[in-house]
């Protein structure tokens, strides 16, 4: 008996040592709630295996690379879902562990979701107001995490991309009056990575100081395969540095590739990790010093 009960006690301990070794940090993007939904934020979010909604307490949750591969870039993550629900293990986690192999630190942004059910929310306002907030509160976190704040990025998932979208091409850079030391910080991503992005905010044209961008869709996605081909000849009209892969095959939510039967989406993900290579975001060029 007391056998039995020493090896329960070892199982047991090796759980909760496995459990507190997998968990994630996660940081409320406003301690008190957002703004204007402060009474909402207890409310508990719904999970399932592959997805969560119902969330009206916005936040980030980092995954942390291993310190001897830390390059001191880093990503936020917006998971797709139609803005009804966050792909959260496909379009989340998977590409959080993709990007800690190379170095990244990564925030998982929840952000409100507008056509939820009963939701409260506008999809041109709150999930704006979440990705500002997020990239600006990463930003504050820069020492904390030993962050490059010239190398934050973001990358998102269809409607994800929509999120990406209103950082990366808007006005979002200081805000030099605000009351919050925290939104006094640039929003503008650094670079971004579109997978297969959601038509809702793809501009007619691009800024000049855009960020650099990195593409990717399948052709026979009905619904995003045409939003990458616009961002691309913006980008072309603008000047800005991008790269766009467009693959025959795989239509929308193929994720980090692994859930086709298809070597050229399973292998896109290495694509990704040359651009990042040749755009020298995970080693930056080193700074020439003048005698």
């Amino acid at each position: 008996m007391k056998t039995t009960r020493s090896i329960l006690n070892v199982i047991f301990l090796m759980t909760v040592f496995c459990v507190t070794a997998n968990a994630q940090t996660v940081i409320p993007l406003w301690q008190k709630g957002a703004p204007g939904f402060e009474n909402r934020r207890n409310e508990p979010e719904v999970a399932r295996d592959y997805y969560v909604r119902n969330i009206h307490n916005p936040s980030l949750t980092v995954f942390a690379p291993p310190a001897d591969k830390a390059n001191g870039a880093a990503v936020v993550i917006c998971p797709g879902g139609g803005h009804r629900l966050l792909v959260y293990n496909s379009e989340g986690v998977a590409p959080a562990k993709f990007f800690n192999d190379l170095g990244l630190t990564v925030f998982v942004l929840k952000y409100r979701l507008a056509l939820d059910t009963l939701s409260p929310y506008n999809v041109e306002i709150h999930p704006r107001q979440d990705a500002l907030r997020a990239m600006r509160l990463v930003r504050s976190m820069a020492a904390k995490y030993q962050l490059d704040t010239a190398r934050i990025g973001m990358m998102g998932f269809s409607a994800g991309g929509d999120v990406v979208d209103m950082m990366a091409f808007s006005n979002n850079g200081p805000n030099p009056s605000a009351k919050d030391p925290v939104d006094r910080l640039n929003a503008k991503p650094d670079f971004i990575v579109q997978v297969y992005p959601g038509p809702g905010h793809i501009p007619e044209s691009v800024p000049a100081n855009a960020p650099p961008a990195f593409l990717v869709a399948a052709n026979d996605d009905a619904c995003c395969s045409l939003s990458i081909i616009k961002l691309l000849q913006a980008y072309r009209a603008a000047k800005v540095p991008v790269e766009m892969h467009m693959y025959a095959q795989g239509d929308h939510a193929f994720n980090m590739g692994q859930n086709r039967k298809l070597k050229s989406i399973n292998n896109w993900p290495q694509r990704l990790a040359d651009w990042l290579t040749d755009s020298r975001i995970l080693k930056p060029e080193a700074k020439k010093v003048l005698y």
